[in-house]
């Protein structure tokens, strides 16, 4: 009995453990480009330099692994790449862009209130994609969550078109980000399982992708900035660097916590913690940036928050209903074997 005790304390010491890592790199890195963006306003740029250094970090990563475990990593083909891996990538890329793009516009608050309306879209595109079915319940969960969208932004005091607008786009994005890399992580045969090669895959395409939006919106502004390019104090131009560099840092932690949360838990766990998460980053940015919330915006957020939990429990139930129709199946096929042989030696 005291070995079960121990492997539950352990998993569930493993699992806050998990969660409480994906925490600080998820809410720091929402609040450290909120902090950057008010001196510095060049979101796209600064997201560039953000893949650029996944890919960067990504790569030795898998160089080290290569060295310690003696096996090469999966590279795949280019019609395997340009196929596959391209959509995820460049609807990745312009939900992180259009994400940044709209600090310099909203609150934190109405951003994450904004961006968790990426489970409808999610919802949208599973449907299209065929990973849903279309049942009451979820057209519950859509309309709690819409419904709770509107009464958060209703005759909201700091409200932005604008980046409302953004937001919105990149949950969109999201919807299609999140299904894509759900059927590519799926697809055995690719070999993308661990998430520092789902990184590595991503990253070159997602910085091809968003880099004609950036030329075409902040390109002129940056290299006429005296900020980076018509700099004239080194000090300064090295302190800007290195916070780049450390936001960097986060979103190659972010995805990382990510993905490890889900490999270890389950998708479920990252949906329940990002519930709780969303909470914190809402009492934290009242907090730390005064955004002002009325009872009506708490009640959106009630309501939004319900509509995501019915989700997490309805897809619960149906993936305990797949196990258990799985392990009866299973059973039955025991079973069956068994009776085979017995009368083969009859």
């Amino acid at each position: 009995m005291a070995l079960p005790c121990w492997a539950a304390i352990w998993k569930i010491l493993l699992t806050v453990g998990l969660v409480l890592f994906y925490y600080s790199f998820s809410i720091g890195i929402t609040f450290f480009n909120k902090w950057l963006l008010k001196k510095f306003h060049f979101p796209l740029f600064m997201t560039l330099v953000h893949l650029l250094m996944i890919f960067i970090l990504s790569s030795l990563s898998r160089t080290l692994m290569t060295c310690v475990s003696g096996r090469a990593r999966v590279i795949l083909s280019w019609s395997d790449y340009l196929k596959k891996v391209a959509p995820t990538a460049l609807a990745t890329a312009l939900d992180i862009g259009l994400s940044n793009w709209s600090f310099l516009y909203i609150t934190v608050s109405l951003y994450t209130m904004t961006k968790s309306s990426a489970v409808l879209f999610i919802l949208f595109f599973s449907l299209i994609f065929k990973l849903e079915e279309l049942k009451p319940a979820l057209i519950l969960v859509v309309l709690l969550i819409s419904g709770g969208l509107f009464m958060f932004t209703y005759k909201s005091t700091q409200f932005d078109a604008r980046g409302f607008f953004l937001v919105l786009a990149a949950s969109c994005l999201g919807g299609i980000r999140w299904t894509l890399t759900q059927i590519l992580m799926q697809k055995a045969e690719l070999g993308l399982q661990n998430p520092i090669d789902t990184m590595f895959h991503l990253q070159p395409l997602m910085f091809l992708s968003l880099f004609p939006l950036f030329v075409g919106i902040e390109g002129l502004h940056v290299s006429t900035s005296t900020q980076l390019f018509r700099y004239q104090d080194v000090h300064s131009l090295l302190i800007l660097l290195a916070t780049l560099g450390v936001g960097g840092l986060l979103a190659f932690g972010l995805g990382y916590s990510e993905f490890l949360l889900v490999s270890k838990t389950s998708s479920l766990t990252l949906s329940i913690a990002g519930i709780f998460k969303e909470l914190c980053v809402l009492l934290l940015a009242a907090h730390v940036f005064g955004d002002k919330l009325t009872l009506l915006n708490w009640s959106g957020f009630g309501v939004c928050i319900c509509g995501i939990a019915l989700h997490v429990a309805l897809r619960t139930t149906h993936t305990t209903k797949e196990h258990r129709v799985a392990l009866s199946t299973d059973m039955e096929l025991l079973l069956r074997g068994g009776e085979d042989e017995d009368d083969e030696e009859t």
